[in-house]
C-alpha cells in the first residue's frame, strides 16, 4: 500500500464495519421498503463518534481526519447507503458551524449536534439553481438585529425531520450562511418526494416565508457563505464517494457469494470465465477507486493547493465506478438481482444519485479541467 493505515485507523474502520453489519445491513431493506428514517439507529452511530467525525473535540467532536471519515463512510455504506449518506450531510453541517461559526454559535449548537440530540440538514440547492449555486434566489434581508429570509430550497435530505437547517441565502450581491431552527415561524416543508432511491431518508422542499433569524445565527461574515459552501463540498464529495465505494463493495461481495452458490448447466456460475472476468474487473476498478479516494482525502487533510481538483476527480471516478460495479453485480444475479430480497437492486438505486449530488459529475469535469488549464 502506498498509504498504509495506522492502528487507530484500522480500529475505526473495524468499528464502523461492525456497526454496519450489526445495525444497518439487517434493516436496510425494510427501511427502504417502508421509507423509514432510522433516527434512533443514527443516534447510536453518533454515540461512536460518527456524527461529528472531523469536528473539533472542544464541543464533543471526534477530531479525526478526512481520511478517517472516508474509512467510516465506506464501511457504513456496506450496511445502508442512504443512512450513511445522511450521516455525511449531518457531519458537514456540524463541521461548518464548528469551523466557521462564532464562539456563541458553536457553544449553542455543536454539543447537541455531535450526539445527534439535534439533527441537521444542508440547504443549498434551489428549484432553479442546481449546478449553478451562485444563481440562487433565496434572499436574506437585514432588518435591525435579524434577517428576513424568503425563498425555497429543493431536494433537501432530512427536511421536515431535522431540527436545524444550514441555509445559504443572498445578502445583497453576496451569499451568507445561516442556522435556522425548525420551529422558526414561516419555515415550512413540501411533500416527501417519491424517489428512485435513498428511500430511508426523507427529501422535501424547504420553504421560507418571512422567516426571521437572529443576526447571531449567521455563520461567519455576510460575504463568506459561498466560500464556506465550496469548502464544505470538498469534504462532502469525498464522503459521498466513500458511500459509493462501500455500497459497490457490498454489491460485489453479494455477487461473489451468489456466483459460488448459483448453478447453471451443471456448474457453479463462478466457474465460467465470463463470470470470472466480470468479478476480476469489478475488483480491479474498486481498488483503483479506493486508491484515488484515499489519496484525495490525504491531500485535503494536509491542504495541498490541488486538493479541490483531487476531491472532484475522486468524486467523479468513484461514483461512476460504484454505479458500474453495482450494475454488474445485479447482472451476475440475473433475474434474482431484480428482486428486492436480494438487496442488489436497492444498492443500484441508492448509488445512482451519487453521480448527481454534491455537484454533478459533469461539473466535476469542469472543476478538474479548469485546474489543469489555469495559467494557460
Amino acid at each position: 500500500m502506498t498509504m498504509p493505515l495506522d492502528d487507530d485507523q484500522l480500529m475505526v474502520q473495524e468499528a464502523a464495519q461492525r456497526f454496519a453489519y450489526d445495525r444497518l445491513r439487517p434493516n436496510a431493506g425494510e427501511w427502504d421498503a417502508h421509507k423509514h428514517f432510522p433516527v434512533d439507529v443514527m443516534r447510536e452511530a453518533a454515540g461512536l463518534g460518527f456524527a461529528a467525525i472531523y469536528t473539533q473535540e472542544e464541543h464533543g467532536g471526534s477530531g479525526m481526519s478526512r481520511l478517517d471519515a472516508v474509512l467510516i463512510f465506506e464501511q457504513l455504506s456496506r450496511g445502508c447507503i442512504a443512512t450513511a449518506a445522511f450521516l455525511s450531510i449531518h457531519n458537514m453541517c456540524t463541521w461548518m458551524i464548528d469551523r466557521f461559526g462564532s464562539a456563541d454559535l458553536r457553544s449553542r449548537f455543536v454539543p447537541k449536534l455531535t450526539g445527534m440530540e439535534l439533527i441537521a440538514s444542508y440547504c443549498l440547492t434551489e428549484p432553479g439553481s442546481g449546478s449553478d449555486a451562485a444563481a440562487m434566489k433565496t434572499r436574506a434581508e437585514r432588518d435591525g438585529e435579524t434577517y428576513v429570509l424568503n425563498g425555497s430550497k429543493q431536494f433537501i435530505s432530512g427536511a421536515g425531520v431535522s431540527d436545524i437547517y444550514i441555509v445559504m441565502a443572498k445578502t445583497g450581491d453576496s451569499i451568507s450562511a445561516f442556522v435556522v431552527p425548525k420551529e422558526t415561524p414561516g419555515l415550512s416543508f413540501g411533500a416527501n418526494e417519491k424517489k428512485m432511491g435513498w428511500n430511508a431518508q426523507p427529501t422535501r422542499q424547504v420553504l421560507f416565508d418571512n422567516v426571521r433569524v437572529p443576526a447571531e445565527n449567521r455563520i461567519g461574515g455576510e460575504d463568506e457563505g459561498f466560500k464556506f459552501a465550496m469548502k464544505g463540498l470538498d469534504g462532502g464529495r469525498l464522503n459521498i464517494a466513500a458511500c459509493s465505494l462501500g455500497g459497490a463493495q457490498d454489491a460485489l461481495d453479494r455477487a461473489r457469494l451468489y456466483a459460488a452458490e448459483r448453478s447453471q448447466f451443471g456448474r457453479h456460475i463462478n466457474e465460467f470465465q465470463v463470470t470470472q472476468f466480470k468479478l476480476a474487473d469489478m475488483e480491479t476498478e474498486l481498488q483503483a477507486a479506493r486508491t484515488l479516494l484515499y489519496e484525495a482525502a490525504a491531500r485535503l487533510d494536509v491542504g495541498t493547493p490541488d486538493a479541490t481538483k483531487w476531491c472532484a476527480m475522486a468524486k467523479r471516478f468513484v461514483t461512476d465506478t460504484g454505479s458500474k460495479v453495482a450494475n454488474e453485480a445485479l447482472q451476475i444475479h440475473g433475474g434474482y438481482g431484480y428482486l428486492h430480497d436480494y438487496g442488489v437492486e436497492r444498492i443500484v438505486r441508492d448509488l445512482r444519485v451519487h453521480q448527481i449530488l454534491e455537484g454533478t459529475n459533469e461539473i466535476m469535469r469542469v472543476i478538474i479541467a479548469r485546474d489543469m488549464l489555469k495559467g494557460q
